[in-house]
């Protein structure tokens, strides 16, 4: 399901290649894809049919190519928005020390027992993914936040700042892409990457505040 309308920023574009994960990985990361559809499925018939929620699944399978793109093992990833997981897990897998931030408990504990399943050591923590005390001040004085939910910091789950992440996931909806650089460049490592997902344009890579590769 695509979310539609978003501002679409003219930046560095990430460069497709094959993905170049064995078989028995590819089969893994295939299934945890094919659960978070089937979630998907499920909850936006039984809970957004009901009640609007911000959860929208990505494209998946478009989101491992780019992960793949964007891996160096080792390397700490952070989703913020981690719904049912999938992503963070996918992360997991191809190496990356992973982690989640969601405000909806709910879908914290359906992340949690979809990693369990997969074998996945991806962590995820309750709570929003602004760090205590930040607040969006942008220019124009329209310092609303979009989809994006208040609540306790889910670092202090973590025990870890944004500050100690090399790459931080996200996917936005519309408007909300400035509030995230700014966070980033107020509290994200200097060194660190920032990915915006859209089913429509792919992803966005961009190192303090300004578009990069994924070299």
């Amino acid at each position: 399901m695509v979310r539609s309308g978003r501002v679409v920023p003219i930046v560095t574009e990430l460069v497709r290649t094959p993905a170049d994960i064995d078989a028995a990985l590819r089969a893994r990361l295939e299934a945890v894809c094919e659960e978070g559809r089937s979630f998907w499925d499920r909850f936006d018939a039984e809970v957004r049919q009901e009640e609007w929620h911000p959860f929208v699944a990505a494209d998946y399978d478009r989101v491992l190519e780019e992960l793949v793109l964007l891996r160096q093992p080792g390397q700490r990833f952070l989703e913020w928005g981690s719904a049912v997981g999938v992503i963070a897990i996918m992360a997991d897998m191809l190496g990356f020390e992973s982690y989640g931030i969601e405000l909806d408990a709910s879908l914290v504990r359906a992340g949690r027992e979809l990693a369990e399943r997969a074998g996945s050591k991806a962590r995820f923590a309750t709570g929003s993914f602004i760090p205590m005390g930040w607040e969006w001040r942008p220019g124009d004085g329209d310092g609303r936040l979009g989809t994006i939910g208040q609540g306790p910091s889910g670092y202090l789950e973590l025990g870890l700042a944004l500050s100690d992440f090399d790459v931080v996931y996200a996917y936005p909806w519309q408007g909300e892409e400035p509030m995230m650089l700014e966070l980033m460049r107020a509290h994200g490592h200097r060194d660190a990457r920032l990915v915006l997902h859209s089913n429509d344009y792919g992803a966005r890579v961009y190192q303090h505040g300004r578009p990069a590769s994924i070299a």
